[in-house]
């Protein structure tokens, strides 16, 4: 009995110390990066504007950290043109809602590759980011900061071109901070990779109304099985939840949804990275070229091998 007792005692030490390096690698994993430099060299396409789009674009960029001016906020980080604090112009913005479990520190590459681009770019360390609270706080915190006279935005941010995306439970976020945050009036286009479809959604407590979406939208999501819950699993976005999605918002806007191929969840960010820029650059810059993408009956994405279930609006 007592070498019973022996081996129990050394069996459960062992468990012991596997839950806490297991817990310790977890910890570990959670703040390492998502992303690296040259994230998006991988990935093949032959059309022409997402080929254009998915590379870096021509602006240096710089970056500044700001901390919350409010006591359960969050910390705010900004990518911006370099040449921004020798010009007299605004600039475009864009607010970036996280993932779940994700921070802006994590995939610092993704920000990068947009204000190359010629984008202000914020995101933050929210990690939770369904309801749409702490983009609205970095979108006030920009406000502000484009009003303050002794800082390098001060009259730098162009308020009438402001766009959000978001990934996953940032996508639902995103949807949040445009219908239910006070300065959600703001935003001229949303982009969204991903959100967590309605159901999903109101189990987690991320309640969301797309139908409130008055503005130009772009969904998207990945045709394999943690999206579509192919093989029994939940899916987080399957293609009848975009249909759905996309049903809801008024055709007054021009709406587009589609699926990248061959891409799963975690796959979005690279997959849908070079019309999410294009989206942006036409939206928020006016970039004809770029619309070409979304536009007309021969708009590039219809005819792009690595999307499907395609649907434009107008």
């Amino acid at each position: 009995m007592k070498m019973l007792g022996k081996v129990l005692l050394i069996l459960l030490g062992i468990l012991v110390l596997v839950v806490v390096g297991m817990t310790l690698y977890g910890k570990w994993k959670s703040t390492q990066p998502l992303l690296d430099e040259g994230y998006s060299d991988g990935y093949k396409t032959e059309s022409v504007i997402e080929q254009k789009y998915i590379k870096m674009g021509t602006y240096d960029v710089s970056t500044v950290e700001y901390n919350s001016r409010d006591k359960e906020g969050v910390q705010s980080k900004i990518w911006y043109p370099t040449e921004l604090t020798n010009t007299n112009h605004p600039y475009p913005l864009i607010v970036i809602a996280n993932a779940s479990g994700m921070n802006a520190s994590r995939y610092e590459p993704f920000f990068k590759h947009l204000a190359t681009w010629g984008f202000i770019v914020v995101g933050n360390e929210d990690r939770m980011s369904s309801s749409g609270k702490f983009n609205a706080e970095s979108l006030d915190l920009m406000l502000e900061l484009n009003s303050d006279a002794d800082d390098i935005f001060f009259g730098k941010i162009d308020i009438n071109n402001i766009g959000i995306a978001g990934y996953s439970q940032g996508g639902v976020g995103a949807i949040n901070a445009v219908t239910a945050q006070k300065n959600g009036h703001y935003y001229k286009t949303i982009f969204t990779g991903s959100a967590a479809n309605v159901e999903l959604s109101k189990a987690l407590g991320w309640n969301y109304d797309v139908s409130k979406i008055t503005i130009p939208y772009f969904m998207t999501a990945g045709t394999l099985k943690n999206d579509t819950g192919e093989d029994n699993g939940i899916g987080v976005a399957p293609l009848s939840s975009l249909i759905k999605n996309y049903d809801l918002i008024t055709d007054n806007v021009l709406k587009v949804r589609a699926r990248a191929v061959n891409a799963d969840h975690e796959d979005m960010l690279v997959h849908s990275d070079g019309y999410l820029t294009a989206w942006m650059m036409y939206h928020l810059q006016g970039d004809e070229e770029a619309g070409k993408a979304f536009l007309g009956k021969n708009a590039e994405i219809l005819n792009n091998a690595n999307w499907q279930d395609v649907q434009i609006s107008k």
